[in-house]
């Protein structure tokens, strides 16, 4: 039982964590588009998802380690451990100063991952609404 619902919390923290990462991601796009010879970036959300639930449950794979025997491992991936392969976007026309940032590619991004990020932290806390009311009754 205690499984389930780690499980369940574990994978919507890390779909969270991975959608603020892409944020900081499309973010920089931004930040760079009158950069020359910048070239923008991005990464494929559920792969990356995946590669991280897959190595999610070991200690290891969280950066927390058990320093002696009683320590209780964590389960999770903490946000600084996430690490995405980022690969340049696909199909952009350089500028004249060879930088790909299409300022509206980016903008559409940015709001369709704010609104995915958003549903994600709604899921996350109705999900814990629905935890706290079955322990309490209420």
């Amino acid at each position: 039982m205690l499984d389930k619902i780690s499980g369940t919390l574990s994978t919507q923290g890390t779909a969270l964590q991975l959608r603020a990462k892409r944020q900081e991601v499309i973010s920089s796009n931004i930040a760079n588009s009158d950069t020359p010879n910048y070239k923008a970036v991005d990464f494929n959300f559920s792969s990356a998802l995946r590669g991280a639930l897959s190595k999610g449950t070991s200690s290891a794979a969280n950066g927390l380690q058990q320093t002696r025997p009683g320590h209780i491992g964590g389960a999770g991936l903490t946000r600084s451990s996430l690490e995405v392969a980022t690969q340049f976007r696909a199909g952009s026309k350089p500028a004249l100063d060879n930088n790909t940032v299409d300022m509206d590619i980016e903008r559409a991004n940015f709001a369709d991952n704010t609104l995915k990020y958003e549903a994600a932290s709604r899921a996350l806390s109705g999900t814990i609404k629905t935890m706290q009311t079955a322990i309490n009754g209420n």
